[in-house]
């Protein structure tokens, strides 16, 4: 295993965290802790000439040469457990459930976290934002205190994802449900097109690191509806390692098959749904020395959670009233409360935001269980849905959902096909161009607000999870109005016009008429 600089602790024992400042003869580009300091046009550039990096030295070994050492520390528990558990794991082991079978979770070592103050916090990570230093940049890196704290900079597998558009969904807003601060966290723009990228990172960088300290990882594996395939392959295949990945066949788009082909993953498509390929995933990992890499692990619940924290940076720490966030496996949703919560609890906020989980009517086990009042949850058999990344009939994250719109006092939405359809087609009419999943997410959020529930004014984000680029199909059949039993009411198809002057000009004239009619 690699040397590291990071100096390990006992949750045990946190001690104070011991901070090594460089020398003021060295640079000192605020990789772990610094207070940022009112720069000027003069000290800027000083600071520039200053930090510039040896010609032949690369940001990574940059990194390496300022690390610096601190007390913070992270480890596996079974999820919820009470305070008498004494059951846990290293971040180091291979382990994806706890003794009695039940989920886990990643606990940090709070004590230690809160030996800062929420002003320490939010100067260190809005000092990293849109820098290129190894590996603070990416949006969920530059919160590795509170993602994985002990992992050498050396090991990390980074596309400097995150810090992704946060979009003031103004027209839309306006026209269509009279809001005036309504806003999209546009977290497909990434990577590999879906917020998958902010986990995939968290996860293949510790496989990394696993497989520096010899332990039995041949490759990475996970069962998929398209997305996750993707930021899996694409960050295997940037740091060597083998990734294994379950389809199921003809349910996802093109644009999502080619992504794990493309960067040299080996696909296995399987007459089956998700979650016939999630017991068969699970099954082959007991047995061969592949890493699991779905949500059931919940490393990647740590990369995820940051896209919560980059939402109230951007509000420059102010708490929105909602968030919505569409909901398959339902580990986002969690992903979301645990990234508030921390926030909170670590005196960056005072509040979180009440959060909404949207689901597709066609996959809607959670919805369920919430219009039942939190009884007996009851899996569902998952019909085809254009939301095709949320087709999923039991989520594996089931319980973390509910434990989160619990803690929130959160609400659980449906979409119908024709409804996540129609909504998509209303927000793409107002320059966005999203997914079917956050259609879903808006249909939620049209609900709400014609319930009122949602208050005109209230400050409300949608979570965008993916690009509307591997979704062009269902859009096509959508403004082709080819779509079986679907009035396809915000198609927009194009006029065939003949080719002449006279024809083309009859047909503009008609068009800017109409449109002059509106104003």
């Amino acid at each position: 295993m690699a040397a590291s600089c990071m100096l390990r602790s006992s949750f045990l024992s946190p001690g104070l965290p011991q901070l090594h400042h460089q020398s003021t003869s060295k640079p000192n580009n605020g990789i772990h802790f610094f207070t940022p300091i009112k720069a000027t046009a003069t000290n800027d550039a000083i600071s520039q000439q200053k930090h510039r990096r040896p010609a032949d030295e690369n940001i990574r070994e940059e990194a390496r040469r300022h690390c610096s050492s601190h007390n913070f520390s992270a480890r596996y528990v079974p999820f919820n457990a009470g305070p008498t558990s004494d059951e846990w794991y290293s971040l180091d082991e291979i382990v994806y459930r706890s003794r009695s079978g039940g989920l886990l979770d990643v606990q940090h070592d709070m004590d230690a976290l809160k030996k800062f103050d929420g002003q320490y916090w939010r100067s260190l990570f809005d000092s990293r934002v849109g820098k290129t230093t190894w590996p603070y940049g990416s949006g969920v890196w530059s919160k590795k205190e509170w993602v994985l704290p002990e992992i050498d900079s050396d090991d990390i597998v980074s596309a400097f994802e995150g810090n992704s558009n946060l979009f003031w969904a103004e027209r839309f807003g306006k026209q269509f449900l009279g809001m005036t601060d309504l806003w999209v966290k546009h977290c497909g723009i990434s990577h590999t097109g879906s917020f998958k990228d902010l986990g995939m990172t968290v996860l293949v960088s510790q496989v990394n690191r696993l497989r520096k300290m010899h332990k039995p990882v041949v490759g990475v594996g996970c069962a998929s509806t398209g997305d996750t395939s993707a930021a899996l392959s694409a960050y295997c295949a940037s740091a060597g390692i083998p990734s294994i990945v379950f389809l199921p066949a003809n349910k996802i788009s093109m644009a999502q098959l080619v992504q794990p082909i493309a960067n040299g993953a080996f696909v296995l498509s399987i007459d089956t749904d998700f979650d016939g390929c999630m017991q068969l995933i699970r099954e082959v990992t007991a047995e061969l020395p592949i890493y699991l890499a779905n949500s059931l692990n919940s490393l990647r619940l740590e990369g995820q959670k940051t896209a919560a924290i980059e939402i109230l940076q951007q509000f420059d720490w102010e708490v929105p009233e909602w968030v919505i966030v569409p909901g398959g496996n339902l580990g986002n949703i969690y992903a979301f409360y645990k990234g508030f919560q921390m926030c909170k609890e670590l005196g960056l906020v005072d509040r979180i935001p009440r959060l909404v989980c949207a689901q597709a009517a066609n996959a809607n086990p959670l919805y369920l269980h919430y219009k039942s009042g939190w009884k007996d949850f009851k899996p569902v058999k998952a019909n085809t849905t254009f939301a095709s990344a949320i087709q999923i009939g039991d989520p594996v994250s089931i319980d973390r959902a509910v434990f989160a719109l619990q803690n929130c006092n959160g609400i659980v939405e449906e979409a119908t096909e024709e409804e996540l359809m129609d909504a998509m087609a209303q927000a793409d009419s107002t320059g966005m161009f999203i997914c079917p999943h956050t259609g879903v997410a808006l249909t939620a959020l049209f609900k709400l607000r014609n319930s009122g529930v949602i208050a005109p004014t209230d400050r409300t984000v949608v979570v965008s999870t993916a690009h509307g680029l591997k979704f062009t199909q269902s859009k096509i059949d959508y403004h082709s109005k080819e779509i079986k039993d679907m009035e396809c009411r915000f198609s927009n198809p194009p006029v065939e016009v003949k080719a002449d002057f006279g024809s083309v000009m009859d047909v503009l004239k008609s068009y800017l008429l109409s449109q002059n009619s509106k104003l």
